[in-house]
């Protein structure tokens, strides 16, 4: 649609005019710093930092309800650069002119409901958000766009020249940094990956992209630190969620679900599995600059998950009492939730920081932590993919979570839960095929349940002589008989009625 066409109250504002003063703050020392460098945490104090915006106060000059329809309309705009995540510029990256961001289709990713006999089996109505449906085929590529879209900026402004951009994964972190950073001329990518840890498919990703993979023995947690000791003294670009422009770009998550659900969160609840813990960080600083702006009423309440053999959050948030939490890294164990397997989340300062700020504007607890087995993880993702979806293994820990949180009564009939899928389920296909084959290690404490085994059945009839092969097809009578003899044992099988 083109800008004329849209109302006249409209067009002034379907291209963004704010101009954000963006600036790193240390969650530690609360000391400020510019963004005309690269920093990743503080050069005080060596907390984590957070990006702000200095010029927020003026966002809330248009109501909530205009703000609304200006992002209700940019979703028609044929705009490149406002196709994805900065349809919501002003709450992402306003110094970010259009013409430095990077869209490779990223973002808007659908939510879709489960169906009515998956609903009825788990209680409670709710949609999968299927972010293996962006680019690199997982919700990394929300944060590599804004962080590229930041490094774009500061090449053309001269703050940079050669970049070589490097990440820690467990394999989609990796997939989406190469991706994002292929396209853009100046930009070369490096990435870790635990020896073994990464599947296949995963580690393909980079390769095709044109990075440097480098395969490192130990877990995601050993790599992060050889990532982290690099960045402290090396000229690299840091791309992991210790990045607070990645985060920024992660908080398009929420603002698609608000708008998704037509901005009424009073009942709806998202659920999330916790890995370095910048996702979740990103989906409570989205929906508290959302409820600030007076674009939604009321927060939802967000249900953070993890496996048994990885829940260093969920640990913390045991004690209730916040004066006598300690956060303790732990050594994880083997996790079909692989992206989910980290024992030291770098994020852990924003999530504690930011669980505070978010119960105190919602007027009480609004942030859940639950654990589930890997059982429930496997059996869930099997159960949602049964029932028209393509989760992950992250999917079917969502899910698992939102069964754990009825059980503690978190959630209810009532309620609305939008579900993380994180990935595409083909890139952990290794998983099911284990499942099916009935080949998991004993460390993954993984028992198949028959009534969700699915293998092929191979059929070739014992009185035939003759079948098709590559480059020896059948012919004429010798190919009737084949068919017809097929066809009649697979209809045998199937138990099917002639017509």
């Amino acid at each position: 649609m083109k800008p004329q066409d849209f109302p006249k109250e409209i067009r002034p504002y379907l291209q963004p005019s704010h101009q954000g003063r963006l600036i790193y703050r240390c969650l530690g020392c609360q000391a400020e710093f510019g963004i005309e460098k690269l920093a990743y945490v503080c050069p005080q104090c060596g907390q984590v930092l957070l990006i702000y915006d200095l010029n927020s106060d003026r966002l809330k000059e248009i109501s909530g309800e205009l703000w609304q329809r200006i992002f209700d309309y940019r979703r028609m705009l044929n705009l490149d650069a406002l196709k994805g995540i900065y349809r919501y510029h002003e709450f992402i990256g306003p110094v970010i002119p259009l013409e430095a961001v990077i869209y490779l289709g990223e973002g808007h990713t659908p939510i879709i409901e489960a169906n009515p006999s998956l609903q009825d089996k788990i209680g409670v109505r709710f949609y999968f958000k299927n972010d293996g449906q962006n680019p690199s085929a997982s919700f990394k590529d929300r944060g590599m766009a804004s962080a590229l879209s930041y490094i774009n900026f500061m090449l053309q402004k001269g703050y940079l020249s050669e970049v070589l951009a490097i990440c820690a994964s467990t394999g989609d972190t990796s997939a989406a940094a190469a991706l994002y950073a292929s396209y853009l001329p100046g930009v070369k990518s490096a990435v870790l990956l635990p020896h073994k840890k990464v599947t296949p498919q995963q580690l393909s990703q980079p390769l095709g992209s044109g990075a440097t993979v480098f395969e490192i023995p130990g877990v995601f947690d050993d790599c992060m630190k050889i990532v982290e000791a690099l960045s402290d003294n090396y000229n690299v670009a840091l791309l992991n969620s210790k990045n607070a422009w990645r985060i920024l770009g992660q908080e398009s998550y929420s603002y698609e679900i608000a708008q998704d659900l037509e901005y009424d969160l009073s009942n709806a609840v998202v659920v999330l599995p916790i890995g370095n813990a910048g996702n979740i960080t990103a989906v409570m600083s989205g929906f508290l600059k959302f409820y600030e702006a007076g674009i939604i009423d009321v927060l939802p309440k967000i249900v953070g998950v993890q496996s048994e053999h990885a829940n260093p959050v969920y640990r913390y948030y045991l004690e209730p009492d916040e004066n006598n939490r300690k956060f303790v890294p732990l050594t994880v164990k083997s996790s079909v939730a692989q992206a989910a397997m980290i024992g030291n989340p770098v994020s852990m300062p924003r999530v504690i920081h930011l669980v505070k700020r978010y119960n105190k504007l919602a007027g009480g607890s609004k942030t859940f932590f639950v654990e589930v087995s890997e059982q429930n993880i496997m059996d869930c993702e099997l159960l949602a993919n049964r029932n028209g979806h393509i989760a992950c293994p992250q999917g079917g820990e969502s899910l698992a979570g939102l069964m754990a949180a009825q059980k503690r009564g978190v959630v209810d009939s009532q309620d609305v839960a939008v579900l993380d899928s994180t990935a595409h389920t083909i890139k952990f296909a290794g998983f099911q095929e284990m499942y099916f084959g009935q080949q998991f290690p004993p460390d993954y404490n993984i028992t198949p349940k028959r009534d969700l085994i699915n293998t092929p059945v191979y059929v070739h009839p014992e009185d035939l002589d003759k079948v098709p092969a590559p480059g020896r097809p059948l012919a004429g009578e010798a190919l009737d008989h084949f068919v017809k003899r097929v066809a009649a044992e697979i209809a045998g099988m199937l138990e099917l009625k002639k017509v």
